[in-house]
């Protein structure tokens, strides 16, 4: 796969994701935040299989919805039980 096409493909993810999703910091409910995880891994999974490519900017996203997730977990942990 040439440069130009990674561009492309990781152009295309990230206008995907622009109009899509909400940003990780923008996501106050662990329902949405577990929906866009589901929606990105997916994403993840099309692009492995039919361009043996994923853009890091996938992973980076990923990495930002997981931990806006343990915040929001932690959050509600010690609201219940602290």
């Amino acid at each position: 796969m040439s440069d130009f096409e990674k561009k492309k493909l990781d152009m295309e993810l990230s206008l995907f994701t622009r109009k899509n999703f909400e940003k990780p910091t923008d996501c106050k409910n662990l329902d949405q935040i577990r929906f866009y995880v589901k929606e990105l891994c997916a994403k993840i999974e099309e692009f492995e299989k039919r361009f043996n490519y994923v853009p890091t900017y996938a992973y980076t996203l990923l990495s930002q919805y997981n931990s806006m997730q343990n915040k929001l977990l932690n959050s509600e942990f010690r609201s219940t039980y602290c």
